[in-house]
């Protein structure tokens, strides 16, 4: 069976061929990062009229270079939501013009879900197990139960982690992507040369807030303004303060829920200091820890083509009128 993913949720146009759940024959994402640099993060606007732009195009020459013919597919997978909603109402309308003009059933797939089910792209684990999707617009931790159920035990309330990284890259011009700029610079700062606070790491419950340790770094670097000497040091130690939350209260989730599988997603979780702390910590714990390559961290379809090929195997298929959705929704227990 061939799955032809699609996934439009930001500025990122990728298009994926998979053979079952086992073989990706071809996975491809074509951003737009040059376009939005200028202006230190994505701009809605400009990502959904180039999602338009280059969408059909962009499908032909995906389908010629891998010598694939449309007819060929089994079904069409695509990204419904959550994510800006105009980016992903043209990859939705696209899916849907394929799904009617080849006669192949559609696939209308949760963003989110998917990343919490990118693993399965490379390696197959026993379920239940805790997914952690972490991002530039998403910071939350799923009950992945089966294929197709999930259930939220903790979100952000305010700003993402990978929000919080962009917003302090952009502050500082360290350029964009933000989550980069900001790994990169860290490499061989100090991690404790400032304690920035670790927020609601105390309190009695799962989710996060990124917001006020923003705050609270724009206060540091205004009162005490970055040199060539303590710029690394300083953004190490904020990295290090959101990593430091995401393992701790993700690993408190998982001893709660006596879940000893741990997968983290997104694209965040191509931090290597987020790696390397949760591996250190979930050993002490006895809990194993997953990560997809970083290819399959960021955007891609070819974890939408995953997850509606689960989806359609176990007899959930997509109405033609199906909407997209620009807030998270994940409330079903679909298999």
């Amino acid at each position: 069976m061939y799955i032809l993913g699609i996934d439009t949720s930001c500025d990122d146009t990728s298009f994926s061929i998979l053979e079952d759940d086992t073989n990706v024959k071809a996975n491809v994402v074509f951003n737009q990062n040059e376009l939005h640099r200028i202006f230190g993060g994505v701009v809605p606007e400009i990502a959904s009229r180039k999602h338009i732009e280059y969408i059909e195009p962009l499908f032909l020459q995906f389908m010629r270079s891998h010598q694939f013919s449309p007819k060929s597919l089994d079904l069409i997978a695509v990204t419904a939501g959550p994510g800006l909603i105009g980016s992903i109402l043209v990859g939705l309308s696209f899916a849907k013009g394929l799904s009617l003009s080849l006669g192949k059933p559609l696939a209308a797939v949760n963003h989110i879900e998917a990343h919490a089910m990118s693993i399965f792209l490379e390696k197959k684990i026993d379920f239940p197990f805790l997914a952690l999707v972490v991002s530039g617009g998403h910071s939350l931790i799923l009950l992945v139960r089966n294929y197709c159920h999930f259930e939220v035990i903790g979100s952000t309330r305010d700003d993402a982690a990978g929000e919080a990284f962009d917003k302090i890259a952009k502050f500082l011009n360290l350029g964009y992507p933000g989550g980069v700029a900001v790994e990169r610079l860290s490499k061989g700062g100090k991690r404790d040369f400032v304690n920035f606070p670790r927020p609601m790491l105390e309190e009695d419950n799962f989710d996060f807030s990124f917001s006020g340790l923003k705050t609270s770094f724009l206060n540091f670097v205004k009162r005490n303004p970055p040199t060539n000497e303590t710029i690394n040091h300083i953004v190490a130690s904020f990295q290090e303060a959101i990593c430091d939350v995401l393992t701790e209260k993700t690993l408190r989730a998982a001893k709660a829920l006596s879940v000893k599988r741990i997968v983290v997603g997104g694209g965040v979780a191509s931090n290597e200091r987020l790696r390397e702390m949760f591996f250190e910590k979930s050993e002490k714990e006895g809990i194993e820890v997953f990560f997809p390559s970083p290819e399959y961290c960021t955007d891609n379809a070819a974890m939408v083509a995953l997850l509606g090929f689960y989806r359609y195997k176990s007899g959930i298929v997509s109405p033609i009128t199906v909407k997209g959705f620009s807030r998270m929704s994940i409330n079903y227990k679909g298999c």
